[in-house]
Protein backbone atom coordinates (compact mmCIF):
# COMPACT_ATOMS: atom_id res chain seq x y z
CA UNK A 1 0.00 0.00 0.00
CA UNK A 2 1.27 3.44 -1.17
CA UNK A 3 1.17 6.29 1.15
CA UNK A 4 -1.90 8.22 2.45
CA UNK A 5 -2.00 11.98 1.73
CA UNK A 6 -5.48 13.91 2.97
CA UNK A 7 -5.40 17.33 1.30
CA UNK A 8 -7.46 20.49 -0.07
CA UNK A 9 -8.22 20.28 -3.76
CA UNK A 10 -10.78 21.32 -6.17
CA UNK A 11 -11.56 18.35 -7.99
CA UNK A 12 -13.47 17.87 -11.90
CA UNK A 13 -15.43 15.28 -12.87
CA UNK A 14 -17.18 15.05 -16.53
CA UNK A 15 -18.82 12.86 -18.75
CA UNK A 16 -19.91 12.83 -22.17
CA UNK A 17 -24.07 13.64 -22.33
CA UNK A 18 -26.25 10.25 -23.61
CA UNK A 19 -23.00 8.44 -24.35
CA UNK A 20 -25.17 5.03 -24.34
CA UNK A 21 -27.10 6.18 -26.85
CA UNK A 22 -24.10 7.48 -29.26
CA UNK A 23 -22.26 4.08 -29.09
CA UNK A 24 -25.43 2.15 -29.95
CA UNK A 25 -26.15 4.26 -33.12
CA UNK A 26 -22.21 4.13 -34.26
CA UNK A 27 -19.90 2.75 -32.03
CA UNK A 28 -16.43 2.92 -34.28
CA UNK A 29 -17.71 6.42 -34.77
CA UNK A 30 -18.17 7.72 -31.00
CA UNK A 31 -14.48 6.11 -30.02
CA UNK A 32 -13.05 8.29 -32.51
CA UNK A 33 -14.80 11.29 -31.67
CA UNK A 34 -13.90 10.48 -28.06
CA UNK A 35 -10.61 10.04 -28.47
CA UNK A 36 -10.07 13.01 -30.67
CA UNK A 37 -11.94 15.29 -27.93
CA UNK A 38 -9.41 13.73 -24.92
CA UNK A 39 -6.37 14.89 -27.57
CA UNK A 40 -7.54 18.29 -28.88
CA UNK A 41 -9.66 19.58 -26.51
CA UNK A 42 -9.05 18.06 -22.83
CA UNK A 43 -5.48 17.44 -22.43
CA UNK A 44 -4.54 20.61 -23.84
CA UNK A 45 -6.60 22.60 -20.88
CA UNK A 46 -5.38 20.62 -18.57
CA UNK A 47 -1.57 21.73 -18.72
CA UNK A 48 -2.68 25.26 -19.52
CA UNK A 49 -4.53 25.09 -16.36
CA UNK A 50 -2.01 22.93 -14.14
CA UNK A 51 -4.83 19.67 -13.60
CA UNK A 52 -3.85 16.55 -13.27
CA UNK A 53 -5.50 13.68 -14.95
CA UNK A 54 -6.50 11.38 -11.87
CA UNK A 55 -8.25 8.65 -14.26
CA UNK A 56 -10.26 8.03 -17.04
CA UNK A 57 -13.83 5.96 -16.49
CA UNK A 58 -14.57 5.13 -20.54
CA UNK A 59 -16.43 8.17 -21.48
CA UNK A 60 -15.72 10.24 -18.05
CA UNK A 61 -12.74 11.63 -16.63
CA UNK A 62 -11.60 13.22 -12.91
CA UNK A 63 -9.00 15.24 -12.62
CA UNK A 64 -7.46 17.53 -9.69
CA UNK A 65 -6.35 20.93 -9.35
CA UNK A 66 -4.33 22.90 -6.36
CA UNK A 67 -6.87 25.79 -7.25
CA UNK A 68 -10.49 26.21 -7.58
CA UNK A 69 -9.45 29.29 -10.53
CA UNK A 70 -7.60 27.14 -12.47
CA UNK A 71 -10.16 24.23 -11.93
CA UNK A 72 -13.36 26.64 -12.99
CA UNK A 73 -11.39 28.22 -15.77
CA UNK A 74 -9.93 25.09 -17.17
CA UNK A 75 -13.80 23.73 -17.07
CA UNK A 76 -14.71 26.49 -19.13
CA UNK A 77 -12.06 26.36 -21.36
CA UNK A 78 -13.04 22.55 -22.29
CA UNK A 79 -16.69 23.45 -22.99
CA UNK A 80 -15.97 25.95 -24.91
CA UNK A 81 -13.85 24.41 -26.60
CA UNK A 82 -15.77 20.92 -28.10
CA UNK A 83 -16.63 21.38 -31.58
CA UNK A 84 -19.94 22.53 -32.23
CA UNK A 85 -23.26 20.64 -34.52
CA UNK A 86 -25.09 17.86 -34.19
CA UNK A 87 -22.60 14.96 -35.05
CA UNK A 88 -20.20 16.69 -31.81
CA UNK A 89 -20.20 14.81 -28.22
CA UNK A 90 -21.09 16.84 -25.62
CA UNK A 91 -19.88 17.08 -21.93
CA UNK A 92 -21.46 17.52 -18.55
CA UNK A 93 -18.94 18.64 -15.80
CA UNK A 94 -19.09 18.83 -11.97
CA UNK A 95 -16.90 21.42 -9.70
CA UNK A 96 -16.08 21.13 -6.01
CA UNK A 97 -13.84 22.24 -3.98
CA UNK A 98 -13.40 19.47 -0.86
CA UNK A 99 -11.05 17.68 1.34
CA UNK A 100 -9.71 14.34 -0.70
CA UNK A 101 -7.46 11.36 0.28
CA UNK A 102 -4.81 10.70 -2.02
CA UNK A 103 -2.92 7.33 -2.31
CA UNK A 104 -0.80 6.38 -5.12
CA UNK A 105 -1.76 8.89 -7.83
CA UNK A 106 -5.60 8.31 -6.97
CA UNK A 107 -8.06 10.44 -5.32
CA UNK A 108 -10.73 9.40 -3.05
CA UNK A 109 -13.25 10.75 -0.67
CA UNK A 110 -16.07 13.02 -0.32
CA UNK A 111 -15.02 15.87 -2.33
CA UNK A 112 -14.73 12.80 -5.24
CA UNK A 113 -18.13 11.91 -4.54
CA UNK A 114 -19.78 15.38 -4.47
CA UNK A 115 -18.11 16.54 -7.62
CA UNK A 116 -19.64 13.20 -9.62
CA UNK A 117 -23.31 13.72 -8.44
CA UNK A 118 -22.47 17.40 -9.76
CA UNK A 119 -21.37 16.13 -12.92
CA UNK A 120 -24.65 13.53 -13.01
CA UNK A 121 -27.15 16.75 -12.68
CA UNK A 122 -25.15 19.49 -15.14
CA UNK A 123 -27.01 20.41 -18.13
CA UNK A 124 -25.31 19.10 -21.18
CA UNK A 125 -22.65 21.51 -22.48
CA UNK A 126 -23.06 23.57 -19.00
CA UNK A 127 -21.07 23.18 -15.45
CA UNK A 128 -22.47 22.51 -12.13
CA UNK A 129 -20.42 23.58 -9.12
CA UNK A 130 -20.59 23.38 -5.47
CA UNK A 131 -20.85 26.87 -3.34
CA UNK A 132 -17.47 26.17 -2.08
CA UNK A 133 -15.99 26.47 -5.73
CA UNK A 134 -18.37 29.84 -5.86
CA UNK A 135 -17.13 30.96 -3.00
CA UNK A 136 -13.19 30.70 -3.56
CA UNK A 137 -13.63 32.39 -7.10
CA UNK A 138 -15.69 35.09 -6.10
CA UNK A 139 -14.21 38.56 -6.80
CA UNK A 140 -11.60 36.51 -8.72
CA UNK A 141 -12.83 35.82 -12.20
CA UNK A 142 -15.50 37.61 -14.07
CA UNK A 143 -17.96 34.56 -14.80
CA UNK A 144 -21.58 34.47 -14.02
CA UNK A 145 -23.35 31.50 -12.21
CA UNK A 146 -27.12 31.04 -12.36
CA UNK A 147 -28.14 29.86 -8.82
CA UNK A 148 -29.97 26.03 -8.59
CA UNK A 149 -30.42 26.43 -4.92
CA UNK A 150 -30.34 23.44 -2.81
CA UNK A 151 -30.14 20.20 -4.12
CA UNK A 152 -30.51 16.74 -2.43
CA UNK A 153 -28.16 14.43 -4.36
CA UNK A 154 -27.43 10.66 -4.62
CA UNK A 155 -25.69 9.11 -1.85
CA UNK A 156 -24.63 12.48 0.06
CA UNK A 157 -26.36 12.88 3.60
CA UNK A 158 -26.54 16.59 3.70
CA UNK A 159 -28.20 18.69 1.04
CA UNK A 160 -25.61 20.71 -1.42
CA UNK A 161 -26.23 24.42 -2.92
CA UNK A 162 -25.40 24.10 -6.88
CA UNK A 163 -24.34 26.85 -9.35
CA UNK A 164 -24.71 26.38 -12.77
CA UNK A 165 -22.68 28.11 -15.70
CA UNK A 166 -24.24 27.57 -19.20
CA UNK A 167 -22.14 28.72 -22.73
CA UNK A 168 -22.97 32.28 -23.69
CA UNK A 169 -23.22 30.57 -27.19
CA UNK A 170 -25.83 28.51 -28.09
CA UNK A 171 -24.51 24.92 -28.10
CA UNK A 172 -26.42 22.29 -30.57
CA UNK A 173 -26.51 19.42 -27.02
CA UNK A 174 -27.60 15.92 -27.40
CA UNK A 175 -31.47 15.74 -27.10
CA UNK A 176 -32.52 16.36 -23.83
CA UNK A 177 -36.03 14.87 -23.76
CA UNK A 178 -38.86 16.97 -21.97
CA UNK A 179 -40.46 14.70 -18.84
CA UNK A 180 -44.36 14.28 -19.84
CA UNK A 181 -46.60 15.55 -16.99
CA UNK A 182 -47.03 12.17 -15.71
CA UNK A 183 -45.71 9.68 -14.17
CA UNK A 184 -43.00 8.28 -17.06
CA UNK A 185 -40.78 5.22 -16.51
CA UNK A 186 -38.58 3.12 -18.33
CA UNK A 187 -37.45 -0.30 -17.47
CA UNK A 188 -34.23 -1.68 -17.97
CA UNK A 189 -33.27 -4.70 -18.52
CA UNK A 190 -33.05 -7.36 -15.73
CA UNK A 191 -29.55 -8.81 -14.93
CA UNK A 192 -29.18 -12.35 -15.14
CA UNK A 193 -27.51 -13.54 -11.68
CA UNK A 194 -27.56 -17.47 -12.26
CA UNK A 195 -24.46 -17.68 -13.53
CA UNK A 196 -26.11 -19.62 -17.19
CA UNK A 197 -26.68 -17.90 -20.52
CA UNK A 198 -29.46 -20.33 -20.94
CA UNK A 199 -31.34 -18.57 -17.74
CA UNK A 200 -31.00 -15.16 -20.30
CA UNK A 201 -34.34 -15.81 -21.62
CA UNK A 202 -36.22 -15.32 -17.90
CA UNK A 203 -34.76 -12.16 -17.49
CA UNK A 204 -35.60 -10.79 -20.81
CA UNK A 205 -39.09 -11.90 -20.75
CA UNK A 206 -39.56 -10.44 -16.94
CA UNK A 207 -38.42 -7.19 -18.86
CA UNK A 208 -40.80 -7.29 -21.31
CA UNK A 209 -44.00 -8.28 -19.66
CA UNK A 210 -43.61 -5.68 -16.79
CA UNK A 211 -42.84 -3.30 -19.43
CA UNK A 212 -45.94 -4.11 -21.59
CA UNK A 213 -48.59 -4.29 -18.46
CA UNK A 214 -47.44 -0.99 -17.38
CA UNK A 215 -47.92 0.42 -20.72
CA UNK A 216 -50.86 0.00 -20.72
CA UNK A 217 -51.82 1.45 -17.99
CA UNK A 218 -52.80 5.03 -19.41
CA UNK A 219 -51.91 7.22 -16.87
CA UNK A 220 -48.48 6.15 -17.67
CA UNK A 221 -45.72 7.11 -19.99
CA UNK A 222 -43.77 4.07 -20.48
CA UNK A 223 -40.78 3.88 -23.03
CA UNK A 224 -40.55 1.12 -25.01
CA UNK A 225 -38.81 -2.31 -24.42
CA UNK A 226 -36.68 -1.82 -27.59
CA UNK A 227 -35.15 1.68 -26.17
CA UNK A 228 -34.75 0.39 -22.87
CA UNK A 229 -32.76 -2.92 -24.34
CA UNK A 230 -30.36 -0.67 -25.22
CA UNK A 231 -28.66 -0.49 -22.30
CA UNK A 232 -28.89 -4.20 -21.69
CA UNK A 233 -25.03 -5.39 -20.07
CA UNK A 234 -24.00 -1.85 -19.67
CA UNK A 235 -23.46 -0.04 -16.02
CA UNK A 236 -24.81 3.33 -17.28
CA UNK A 237 -25.78 6.17 -14.55
CA UNK A 238 -29.58 6.24 -14.06
CA UNK A 239 -29.03 10.19 -14.11
CA UNK A 240 -28.42 9.78 -17.84
CA UNK A 241 -30.67 7.14 -18.47
CA UNK A 242 -33.33 9.86 -16.92
CA UNK A 243 -31.51 12.73 -20.14
CA UNK A 244 -31.21 10.12 -22.72
CA UNK A 245 -35.14 9.03 -22.56
CA UNK A 246 -37.05 11.96 -20.87
CA UNK A 247 -38.11 9.78 -17.85
CA UNK A 248 -38.79 10.30 -14.13
CA UNK A 249 -38.08 7.08 -13.10
CA UNK A 250 -35.85 3.58 -13.51
CA UNK A 251 -37.20 0.09 -13.03
CA UNK A 252 -33.69 -1.67 -12.73
CA UNK A 253 -33.55 -5.28 -10.82
CA UNK A 254 -32.08 -8.72 -11.27
CA UNK A 255 -33.35 -12.75 -11.34
CA UNK A 256 -31.51 -15.63 -10.17
CA UNK A 257 -32.50 -18.83 -10.58
CA UNK A 258 -31.47 -22.40 -8.73
CA UNK A 259 -33.11 -25.28 -9.96
CA UNK A 260 -37.07 -25.01 -9.49
CA UNK A 261 -36.41 -21.80 -7.37
CA UNK A 262 -36.35 -18.09 -8.63
CA UNK A 263 -35.38 -14.64 -6.49
CA UNK A 264 -36.40 -11.65 -8.44
CA UNK A 265 -34.52 -8.36 -6.81
CA UNK A 266 -36.36 -4.78 -8.17
CA UNK A 267 -35.76 -1.07 -7.29
CA UNK A 268 -37.09 1.82 -8.10
CA UNK A 269 -34.85 5.25 -8.99
CA UNK A 270 -35.67 8.29 -9.22
CA UNK A 271 -33.47 9.99 -12.51
CA UNK A 272 -33.24 13.58 -11.53
CA UNK A 273 -31.17 12.85 -8.62
CA UNK A 274 -30.58 9.44 -8.67
CA UNK A 275 -32.61 8.46 -5.22
CA UNK A 276 -33.98 4.91 -4.59
CA UNK A 277 -37.74 5.09 -3.64
CA UNK A 278 -38.16 1.77 -2.48
CA UNK A 279 -36.49 -1.80 -2.96
CA UNK A 280 -37.98 -5.38 -2.89
CA UNK A 281 -36.60 -9.10 -2.95
CA UNK A 282 -39.71 -11.81 -4.10
CA UNK A 283 -39.14 -15.85 -3.85
CA UNK A 284 -41.19 -18.75 -5.26
CA UNK A 285 -41.04 -21.10 -7.77
CA UNK A 286 -40.36 -21.04 -11.21
CA UNK A 287 -43.27 -21.82 -12.46
CA UNK A 288 -44.81 -19.04 -10.09
CA UNK A 289 -43.28 -16.79 -12.37
CA UNK A 290 -45.81 -15.21 -13.71
CA UNK A 291 -47.41 -14.38 -10.44
CA UNK A 292 -43.95 -12.75 -9.30
CA UNK A 293 -43.93 -10.40 -12.52
CA UNK A 294 -48.19 -9.71 -11.20
CA UNK A 295 -47.13 -8.60 -7.96
CA UNK A 296 -43.97 -6.29 -9.27
CA UNK A 297 -46.52 -4.69 -12.02
CA UNK A 298 -48.85 -3.94 -8.94
CA UNK A 299 -46.22 -2.81 -6.52
CA UNK A 300 -44.78 -0.32 -9.30
CA UNK A 301 -47.82 0.96 -10.46
CA UNK A 302 -49.17 2.02 -6.77
CA UNK A 303 -45.51 3.63 -6.16
CA UNK A 304 -45.92 5.95 -9.37
CA UNK A 305 -49.45 7.08 -8.70
CA UNK A 306 -51.37 5.52 -5.73
CA UNK A 307 -54.78 5.84 -6.68
CA UNK A 308 -54.20 3.23 -9.80
CA UNK A 309 -56.93 0.68 -9.04
CA UNK A 310 -56.56 -3.27 -9.07
CA UNK A 311 -58.81 -3.33 -11.31
CA UNK A 312 -57.22 -1.31 -13.90
CA UNK A 313 -53.66 -3.42 -13.04
CA UNK A 314 -55.28 -7.15 -13.59
CA UNK A 315 -56.91 -5.51 -16.76
CA UNK A 316 -53.61 -4.95 -18.22
CA UNK A 317 -52.12 -8.27 -17.74
CA UNK A 318 -51.36 -10.43 -20.83
CA UNK A 319 -52.96 -13.90 -21.21
CA UNK A 320 -50.36 -16.33 -19.74
CA UNK A 321 -49.06 -19.27 -21.91
CA UNK A 322 -49.78 -23.12 -20.89
CA UNK A 323 -46.57 -24.41 -20.80
CA UNK A 324 -43.08 -22.68 -19.62
CA UNK A 325 -41.66 -23.90 -22.30
CA UNK A 326 -43.49 -22.25 -24.84
CA UNK A 327 -42.99 -19.23 -22.74
CA UNK A 328 -39.06 -19.80 -23.17
CA UNK A 329 -38.67 -20.59 -26.66
CA UNK A 330 -41.02 -17.60 -27.32
CA UNK A 331 -38.95 -15.09 -25.31
CA UNK A 332 -35.34 -16.74 -27.42
CA UNK A 333 -37.52 -15.68 -29.94
CA UNK A 334 -37.94 -11.99 -28.98
CA UNK A 335 -34.79 -10.36 -30.34
CA UNK A 336 -34.99 -11.94 -33.95
CA UNK A 337 -39.19 -10.87 -34.34
CA UNK A 338 -37.36 -7.13 -34.24
CA UNK A 339 -34.50 -7.25 -36.15
CA UNK A 340 -36.82 -7.19 -39.79
CA UNK A 341 -33.78 -9.00 -40.97
CA UNK A 342 -34.57 -12.17 -43.20
CA UNK A 343 -32.35 -14.49 -41.56
CA UNK A 344 -33.02 -13.13 -38.08
CA UNK A 345 -37.21 -13.98 -38.69
CA UNK A 346 -36.14 -17.24 -40.06
CA UNK A 347 -34.91 -17.73 -36.71
CA UNK A 348 -37.63 -16.46 -34.96
CA UNK A 349 -40.03 -18.63 -37.49
CA UNK A 350 -38.02 -21.96 -35.79
CA UNK A 351 -38.50 -21.26 -32.32
CA UNK A 352 -42.12 -19.84 -32.41
CA UNK A 353 -42.66 -23.49 -34.36
CA UNK A 354 -41.55 -24.93 -31.54
CA UNK A 355 -43.45 -22.68 -28.73
CA UNK A 356 -46.59 -23.26 -30.61
CA UNK A 357 -45.91 -27.07 -31.13
CA UNK A 358 -45.77 -26.58 -27.18
CA UNK A 359 -48.84 -24.88 -27.00
CA UNK A 360 -50.77 -24.15 -30.35
CA UNK A 361 -53.12 -21.67 -28.91
CA UNK A 362 -50.53 -19.32 -26.98
CA UNK A 363 -51.70 -16.18 -28.49
CA UNK A 364 -47.94 -13.97 -28.10
CA UNK A 365 -46.15 -16.46 -30.15
CA UNK A 366 -49.17 -16.88 -32.65
CA UNK A 367 -48.83 -13.49 -33.07
CA UNK A 368 -44.80 -12.91 -33.26
CA UNK A 369 -45.05 -15.45 -35.60
CA UNK A 370 -47.87 -13.61 -37.74
CA UNK A 371 -45.35 -10.83 -37.79
CA UNK A 372 -42.65 -12.71 -38.95
CA UNK A 373 -44.51 -13.95 -42.40
CA UNK A 374 -45.68 -10.12 -42.88
CA UNK A 375 -42.07 -9.13 -42.91
CA UNK A 376 -41.21 -11.91 -45.06
CA UNK A 377 -44.41 -10.62 -47.85
CA UNK A 378 -43.85 -6.79 -47.60
CA UNK A 379 -39.50 -7.27 -47.70
CA UNK A 380 -39.59 -9.83 -50.95
CA UNK A 381 -38.00 -12.51 -48.51
CA UNK A 382 -39.85 -15.59 -50.37
CA UNK A 383 -40.77 -16.53 -53.76
CA UNK A 384 -44.76 -16.74 -52.97
CA UNK A 385 -45.59 -13.75 -51.72
CA UNK A 386 -49.04 -13.94 -51.41
CA UNK A 387 -48.54 -17.33 -49.60
CA UNK A 388 -46.86 -15.96 -47.00
CA UNK A 389 -49.63 -13.07 -46.73
CA UNK A 390 -52.18 -15.86 -46.13
CA UNK A 391 -49.71 -17.26 -43.41
CA UNK A 392 -49.69 -14.08 -41.64
CA UNK A 393 -52.95 -13.67 -41.35
CA UNK A 394 -54.46 -16.97 -40.53
CA UNK A 395 -52.07 -16.57 -37.50
CA UNK A 396 -52.93 -13.20 -36.76
CA UNK A 397 -56.67 -14.12 -36.58
CA UNK A 398 -56.27 -17.09 -34.35
CA UNK A 399 -53.73 -14.76 -32.01
CA UNK A 400 -56.82 -12.24 -31.93
CA UNK A 401 -59.34 -15.05 -31.24
CA UNK A 402 -57.88 -16.36 -27.94
CA UNK A 403 -56.47 -12.65 -26.19
CA UNK A 404 -59.06 -9.95 -28.19
CA UNK A 405 -57.62 -7.06 -25.81
CA UNK A 406 -53.96 -7.50 -26.39
CA UNK A 407 -52.69 -4.54 -27.70
CA UNK A 408 -49.67 -6.15 -29.74
CA UNK A 409 -51.77 -8.68 -31.12
CA UNK A 410 -53.89 -6.19 -32.35
CA UNK A 411 -50.91 -4.66 -33.42
CA UNK A 412 -49.85 -7.83 -35.53
CA UNK A 413 -53.49 -8.34 -36.87
CA UNK A 414 -53.45 -4.61 -38.09
CA UNK A 415 -50.28 -4.46 -39.90
CA UNK A 416 -50.88 -7.69 -41.69
CA UNK A 417 -54.10 -6.19 -42.62
CA UNK A 418 -52.32 -3.38 -43.84
CA UNK A 419 -50.04 -5.51 -46.25
CA UNK A 420 -53.61 -7.29 -47.19
CA UNK A 421 -54.66 -3.76 -48.45
CA UNK A 422 -57.60 -4.00 -46.17
CA UNK A 423 -57.44 -0.74 -44.85
CA UNK A 424 -60.44 -0.12 -42.71
CA UNK A 425 -60.36 -3.05 -40.71
CA UNK A 426 -56.44 -1.95 -40.10
CA UNK A 427 -57.58 1.36 -39.37
CA UNK A 428 -59.88 0.09 -36.79
CA UNK A 429 -57.42 -2.72 -35.43
CA UNK A 430 -54.75 -0.19 -34.97
CA UNK A 431 -56.75 2.64 -33.32
CA UNK A 432 -58.26 -0.15 -30.85
CA UNK A 433 -54.54 -0.83 -29.55
CA UNK A 434 -53.10 2.27 -29.34
CA UNK A 435 -56.30 2.89 -27.15
CA UNK A 436 -55.57 0.03 -24.94
CA UNK A 437 -51.73 0.99 -24.87
CA UNK A 438 -51.12 4.79 -25.77
CA UNK A 439 -47.64 3.90 -25.22
CA UNK A 440 -47.20 1.19 -28.08
CA UNK A 441 -44.61 2.88 -30.13
CA UNK A 442 -44.88 0.17 -32.54
CA UNK A 443 -48.27 0.17 -32.79
CA UNK A 444 -48.14 4.36 -33.43
CA UNK A 445 -45.36 3.60 -35.85
CA UNK A 446 -48.14 0.74 -38.10
CA UNK A 447 -50.84 3.52 -37.68
CA UNK A 448 -47.77 5.47 -39.13
CA UNK A 449 -47.33 3.28 -42.16
CA UNK A 450 -50.94 2.76 -42.77
CA UNK A 451 -51.09 6.89 -43.62
CA UNK A 452 -48.45 6.70 -45.75
CA UNK A 453 -50.02 3.97 -47.71
CA UNK A 454 -53.71 5.92 -47.88
CA UNK A 455 -51.61 9.01 -49.23
CA UNK A 456 -51.71 11.26 -45.38
CA UNK A 457 -47.94 12.13 -45.29
CA UNK A 458 -48.67 14.82 -42.99
CA UNK A 459 -50.50 12.93 -40.23
CA UNK A 460 -48.23 9.96 -40.69
CA UNK A 461 -44.96 12.31 -40.22
CA UNK A 462 -46.62 12.98 -36.98
CA UNK A 463 -47.44 9.20 -35.93
CA UNK A 464 -44.11 8.44 -36.21
CA UNK A 465 -42.59 11.04 -34.67
CA UNK A 466 -44.42 10.15 -31.26
CA UNK A 467 -43.42 6.75 -31.97
CA UNK A 468 -39.94 8.65 -31.73
CA UNK A 469 -40.40 9.57 -29.01
CA UNK A 470 -41.89 6.52 -27.12
CA UNK A 471 -38.51 4.35 -28.14
CA UNK A 472 -35.74 7.33 -28.65
CA UNK A 473 -32.99 4.26 -28.87
CA UNK A 474 -35.05 1.68 -30.69
CA UNK A 475 -32.64 0.17 -32.45
CA UNK A 476 -35.75 -0.24 -35.21
CA UNK A 477 -36.32 3.36 -35.13
CA UNK A 478 -34.37 2.99 -38.84
CA UNK A 479 -38.01 1.72 -39.51
CA UNK A 480 -39.61 5.24 -38.79
CA UNK A 481 -36.82 6.92 -40.86
CA UNK A 482 -38.07 4.84 -43.18
CA UNK A 483 -41.65 5.69 -43.13
CA UNK A 484 -40.99 9.06 -42.27
CA UNK A 485 -38.98 8.76 -46.15
CA UNK A 486 -41.82 7.28 -47.51
CA UNK A 487 -44.55 10.11 -46.11
CA UNK A 488 -41.95 12.73 -47.87
CA UNK A 489 -42.02 10.08 -51.22
CA UNK A 490 -45.60 10.43 -51.11
CA UNK A 491 -46.03 13.62 -51.22
CA UNK A 492 -43.71 14.08 -53.93
CA UNK A 493 -40.41 15.65 -52.20
CA UNK A 494 -38.01 12.82 -53.11
CA UNK A 495 -35.14 15.28 -51.96
CA UNK A 496 -36.03 15.04 -48.42
CA UNK A 497 -37.28 11.39 -49.10
CA UNK A 498 -33.82 10.61 -50.10
CA UNK A 499 -31.95 12.51 -47.53
CA UNK A 500 -34.20 10.21 -44.69
CA UNK A 501 -33.91 7.10 -46.50
CA UNK A 502 -30.01 7.68 -46.44
CA UNK A 503 -30.54 8.31 -42.58
CA UNK A 504 -32.41 4.82 -42.42
CA UNK A 505 -29.38 2.81 -44.02
CA UNK A 506 -26.72 4.44 -42.35
CA UNK A 507 -28.25 3.06 -38.78
CA UNK A 508 -29.21 -0.42 -40.73
CA UNK A 509 -26.60 -0.52 -43.84
CA UNK A 510 -28.13 -4.24 -44.30
CA UNK A 511 -31.65 -3.15 -44.77
CA UNK A 512 -31.21 -3.87 -48.63
CA UNK A 513 -35.10 -3.52 -49.21
CA UNK A 514 -34.85 0.05 -48.67
CA UNK A 515 -33.18 0.45 -51.95
CA UNK A 516 -36.39 -0.52 -53.70
CA UNK A 517 -37.37 2.86 -52.63
CA UNK A 518 -34.19 4.93 -52.33
CA UNK A 519 -33.30 4.60 -56.13
CA UNK A 520 -36.16 6.05 -57.78
CA UNK A 521 -36.37 8.81 -54.56
CA UNK A 522 -32.56 10.32 -55.84
CA UNK A 523 -33.33 8.96 -60.03
CA UNK A 524 -36.60 11.88 -58.73
CA UNK A 525 -34.52 14.37 -57.46
CA UNK A 526 -31.47 14.37 -60.46
CA UNK A 527 -28.61 12.35 -58.12
CA UNK A 528 -28.55 9.93 -61.05
CA UNK A 529 -25.19 8.52 -60.39
CA UNK A 530 -26.22 7.48 -56.99
CA UNK A 531 -29.38 6.49 -57.96
CA UNK A 532 -27.66 4.12 -60.11
CA UNK A 533 -25.43 2.90 -57.55
CA UNK A 534 -28.65 2.27 -54.96
CA UNK A 535 -30.11 0.41 -57.92
CA UNK A 536 -26.72 -1.86 -58.36
CA UNK A 537 -26.77 -2.95 -54.79
CA UNK A 538 -30.92 -3.36 -54.91
CA UNK A 539 -30.39 -6.21 -57.61
CA UNK A 540 -27.45 -7.56 -56.17
CA UNK A 541 -29.54 -8.29 -53.31
CA UNK A 542 -33.05 -9.30 -55.36
CA UNK A 543 -31.44 -10.34 -58.79
CA UNK A 544 -34.87 -11.43 -59.91
CA UNK A 545 -36.49 -8.40 -58.72
CA UNK A 546 -38.91 -7.05 -61.30
CA UNK A 547 -41.22 -3.71 -61.24
CA UNK A 548 -44.40 -6.33 -60.90
CA UNK A 549 -43.33 -7.98 -57.99
CA UNK A 550 -42.42 -4.65 -56.72
CA UNK A 551 -45.86 -4.05 -56.72
CA UNK A 552 -47.14 -7.20 -55.66
CA UNK A 553 -45.18 -6.88 -52.09
CA UNK A 554 -45.42 -3.05 -51.64
CA UNK A 555 -49.21 -1.17 -50.11
CA UNK A 556 -48.52 2.12 -51.49
CA UNK A 557 -51.80 3.46 -53.50
CA UNK A 558 -51.55 3.13 -57.02
CA UNK A 559 -50.94 6.42 -57.74
CA UNK A 560 -47.05 6.16 -55.89
CA UNK A 561 -46.69 2.92 -57.35
CA UNK A 562 -47.00 3.82 -60.55
CA UNK A 563 -44.60 6.32 -60.26
CA UNK A 564 -42.23 4.40 -58.23
CA UNK A 565 -42.53 1.63 -60.82
CA UNK A 566 -42.05 4.16 -63.56
CA UNK A 567 -38.44 5.17 -61.75
CA UNK A 568 -37.49 1.57 -61.15
CA UNK A 569 -37.67 0.45 -65.19
CA UNK A 570 -35.86 3.98 -66.12
CA UNK A 571 -33.14 2.92 -63.92
CA UNK A 572 -33.28 -0.43 -66.06
CA UNK A 573 -35.38 -2.70 -63.20
CA UNK A 574 -37.59 -5.24 -65.89
CA UNK A 575 -40.82 -5.22 -65.57
CA UNK A 576 -41.42 -8.81 -65.56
Amino acid sequence: MGSLERRLVAILSGDVAGYSRLLAEDEPGTLAKLHRMFAEVIHPSLVQHRGRLVKTTGDGLLTEFSSAVDALLCAIAIQEGMPEGEESLILRIGLHLGEALIEDGDVFGDGVNVAARLESIAEPGGIALSEAIRENVAGRVEVEFEDAGLQDLKNLVRPIHVWRWTPSRKRVATARLSVPDKPSIAVLPFTNMSGDLEQEFLADGLTEAITAALSRIRAFFVIARNSSFVYKGRAVNVCEIGHDLGVAYVLEGSVQRAGAKVRITVQLVETGAGLHLWAETYDGAVDEIFDLQDRITAQVAGALRPSIQQAEIDRCLRKRPQDLYAYDHTMRALRDVWLLEKDAAARAIERLDLALSVDPDYPLALALAAWCWAQRSVYNWVEDIADAKDRALYLAERAAAHSTNDPLILTVLGAVHTFARNFGSARVLLERAISLDPNSAWALSRLGWLEVYSDRSNTAVELFEKSLRLSPLDPMNFNNFVGLASARQVAGDDAAAADLFIRALEERPNAHWIHRNLAPALLGCGRLEEARKSRAVLLEAYPGLTTARFREAMVFSPRVLSRISEQLRALGVPER
